[in-house]
């Protein structure tokens, strides 16, 4: 579940709380049942999300180096104000 921070005009979360205090839950649950709502009445929003792939690996270039190569070159990198 993710937690999030969100902005509520005064009037709007005055008056879920009130729907939350007489339907007994709490305004977490209010908020969620008004999204799911939201996308009851949109399905085709949620339904056009491309599904997630994951992203093909890039050659950066620190192939077939040897460990004493790499840091080698990160020492080169290094700022020469900076001790090694």
């Amino acid at each position: 579940m993710i937690k999030t921070q969100i902005q509520l005009p005064d009037d709007l979360y005055r008056d879920l709380k009130r729907l939350a205090q007489a339907k007994e839950w709490s305004l977490a649950e209010t908020l969620r049942r008004g999204g799911e709502l939201l996308l009851a009445r949109h399905p085709y929003i949620a339904e056009n999300k491309p599904a997630w792939t994951q992203p093909q690996a890039r050659d950066l270039g620190w192939q077939g180096l040897t460990h004493d190569e790499v840091h080698a070159a990160s020492l080169d990198d290094m700022d020469p104000r900076l001790p090694h």
